[in-house]
């Protein structure tokens, strides 16, 4: 009779515990069980343990065999328990020295050949580890790039079970395990990118772009077919700063989650795209599943743009859902044993046509669509959802007349402005926790010392006692306006500011 120990790690969310792998050897008929709330995928570790031990040549003893994941109160999901679940067994058997490997965090799925297959959820299940002071892991070869990423532990890439034995066998003469050796992959894709220069006229919308990119604020983008809505929106991310690697980490942890095996290989600082194909369901959109909760699209753009082109086309049940995590920052997915939190601060970007045939604009005289269709097609843009976007304008059909103007700024000198706006408001907003001017309550900007003078907001207080804008409204037009403010290098909004930020929140045809 004899005990064995291990670490691993389960995922909530983006975040992760750490979990003991104890595995007890006990006289009686061969019998592996796995206590400790695992689901399907791993209750079905015994099996694969077995077969990959006994073709690794280090076969489990012909005993009962328990293995506790403990805390057991904590769900465990996934494959990647097997690694651990099989370095357990191995050290209670003695064949691995188990006070060498219960300190040492382990993650991968075993193959019946023996070989440790890669996994998702990597890069945050070794952020977790780092946090609770962890210092050596040992993950599957594809994944040792994304493992990497954390600078606080070392990675020790191990190709099969039997190689990772004779390592430990190595341990027990003095030898440390072997690190990863990563290759160095650039930190940002390279090759051609979009650039604002590229846009033909539309200097409003090319504005609000602008304001958008420096505050952090949601824009809609209302207007005819062909006239550039997209390229702007795929413009966005080209005058956006680039990520902190905090920030870098934390979406590379989303995506280890949500994309494909192998995916993360290196530290990415552009801030991500997402853009969504309006046929996206609820769970697509926001997360879910009916096992393991996945991050949706919103986490995928957190720190970045979540782009819905043909907004409207979108199902009502759908929009609505973003109307919380617009709010809060985050996702928060409620099931039977536990709750799911995923961050999802992103920065929401609309295109829309003015009717589902696009023709009803200006007069109008050539759509055909039904005043029924008009209605439903206007209502799914409207009310609360478009009381959160702070920029909405309007993006008219281009003339032949704009190919002759001089071509638009290019993204570097959009981007640079952006950048100094976004110091000014991290100096100004540090002490209280804020990085930018879309993060500020709207308590805070309508009492000293940010009130601005009655003369600054003489126009929007008349717009709220009217009720053409609601509160929520009200604090949206000045936190647009102390961007305009900071873009112009001003201490604080003018009048023409709030002016200007109350104008662009008025004029898309779908809100009003």
């Amino acid at each position: 009779m004899s005990l064995g120990r291990t670490r691993a790690v389960a995922l909530q969310g983006i975040g992760g515990a750490m979990v003991d792998v104890e595995a007890h050897i006990a006289p009686g008929l061969p019998h592996m069980t796995v206590t400790g709330l695992p689901d399907a995928a791993c209750a079905q570790a015994p099996d694969r343990v077995r077969s990959a031990a006994a073709t690794s040549g280090v076969p489990v003893p012909p005993h009962r065999v328990t293995v506790n994941l403990s805390p057991a109160s904590i769900p465990k999901q996934g494959s990647l328990f097997d690694l651990a679940i099989a370095v357990a067994i191995l050290s209670a058997a003695g064949v691995i020295r188990s006070v060498v490997a219960e300190r040492v965090v382990h993650l991968g799925e075993l193959g019946l050949d023996g070989r440790v297959r890669p996994v998702r959820g990597v890069l945050p299940a070794v952020l977790a580890a780092a946090r609770h002071g962890v210092s050596d892991v040992v993950v599957p070869v594809e994944n040792a790039a994304e493992a990497a990423l954390v600078e606080q532990v070392r990675v020790h890439a191990a190709p099969d079970l039997a190689t990772l034995v004779q390592w430990y066998a190595a341990v027990a003469t003095g030898t440390p395990l072997p690190s990863a050796s990563v290759p160095s992959v650039p930190s940002a894709p390279t090759g051609p990118r979009p650039d604002l220069a590229e846009v033909v006229g539309q200097p409003e919308a090319r504005l609000a772009l602008e304001i958008a990119a420096s505050g952090a604020h949601h824009l809609l983008l209302d207007g005819p077919p062909g006239a550039g809505k997209t390229m702007l929106a795929e413009r966005l991310i080209t005058i956006l700063p680039r990520l902190t690697r905090d920030e870098a980490l934390e979406s590379g942890a989303i995506r280890s989650l949500a994309g494909s095996i192998g995916e993360v290989t290196g530290l990415d600082l552009t801030p991500p795209f997402v853009a969504p194909h309006h046929s996206a369901t609820v769970a697509s959109l926001v997360g879910g599943g009916s096992g393991l909760v996945v991050p949706g699209a919103v986490s995928r753009a957190h720190h970045g743009v979540l782009f819905l082109d043909e907004a409207a086309e979108f199902s009502m049940a759908v929009l609505q859902t973003l109307r919380q995590p617009l709010e809060s920052g985050e996702v928060v997915i409620a099931r039977a044993r536990s709750v799911v939190r995923y961050p999802a601060r992103f920065q929401l970007v609309l295109a829309t046509n003015p009717c589902p045939c696009g023709k009803a604009w200006g007069k109008g005289l050539d759509c055909s669509c039904r005043p029924q269709e008009l209605r439903s097609y206007a209502a799914k843009l409207s009310g609360p959802l478009m009381d959160r976007v702070d920029l909405q304008v309007l993006v008219p059909p281009v003339g032949r007349s704009a190919f002759g103007e001089k071509g638009g700024e290019p993204s570097a000198a959009v981007a640079e402005r952006v950048a100094a706006a976004r110091e000014a408001q991290r100096e100004r907003w540090a002490t209280l926790g804020w990085s930018t001017n879309a993060q500020v309550p709207g308590h805070v900007l309508r009492r000293p010392p940010w009130r601005l003078s009655s003369g600054a907001t003489g126009f929007l207080d008349r717009s709220l006692d009217r009720g053409l804008v609601t509160l929520r409204g009200y604090d949206r037009v000045l936190r647009v306006a102390w961007t305009v403010a900071d873009l112009g290098g001003r201490v604080s909004p003018s009048a023409d500011d709030v002016g200007l930020a109350l104008g662009l929140r008025h004029q898309g045809s779908v809100a009003a």
